[in-house]
């Protein structure tokens, strides 16, 4: 492979960082949303973002690794692979991990009444700028792609607090 990354590697990299990121934005903010409207301790909520962070980084990582593989053996008629699996997987595990921080840090460093609020706003910023630097860069329509991932993503995180809200139980 030239020192150039083909459209088939680029394609893959896009695509596990675009996934990664969005799923942990909305996962992550969609579940400290509902557990923080549900009326829970801080201490909670920290020990529910970080364990949600670590192991569905490392569940989207594996995720990514076998269905990249199995598409290349699929596609290449091979057993083995170049490494752009182990590199798709690496790049969604990275990915997903660090986005997770943006809802996270808010209930880590602002009481819970503005982290809340800071979580999710800074996740739907988050979101809409995904689709809009991600599309400018690729010569489409910024505005139209990141409100389409903010509207989507947006959707799933209400989900959340409205689960929250309606599964609230005192302890």
């Amino acid at each position: 492979m030239s020192r150039k990354m083909s459209k088939q590697a680029k394609s893959i990299f896009i695509r596990n960082f675009v996934f990664g990121v969005e799923d942990s934005l909305v996962s992550t903010v969609g579940l400290l949303a509902g557990v923080a409207a549900a009326d829970v301790e801080r201490q909670t909520i920290l020990l529910t973002g970080g364990v949600l962070i670590a192991v569905e980084a490392l569940s989207m990582g594996v995720g990514s690794l076998l269905s990249e593989s199995f598409a290349e053996e699929y596609v290449e008629r091979s057993t083995g692979t170049d490494g752009r699996s182990l590199a798709g997987a690496v790049i969604m595990f990275i990915s997903y991990a660090l986005a997770g921080f943006i809802p996270l840090l808010p209930y880590a460093l602002l009481g819970r009444e503005y982290a809340f609020t800071t979580s999710i706003t800074a996740s739907c910023v988050a979101l809409f700028l995904l689709g809009f630097v991600g599309s400018r860069y690729f010569g489409a329509n910024g505005l139209k792609t990141g409100l389409r991932m903010l509207l989507l993503g947006g959707g799933a995180i209400a989900v959340g607090i409205l689960v929250g809200r309606l599964l609230h139980v005192s302890l």
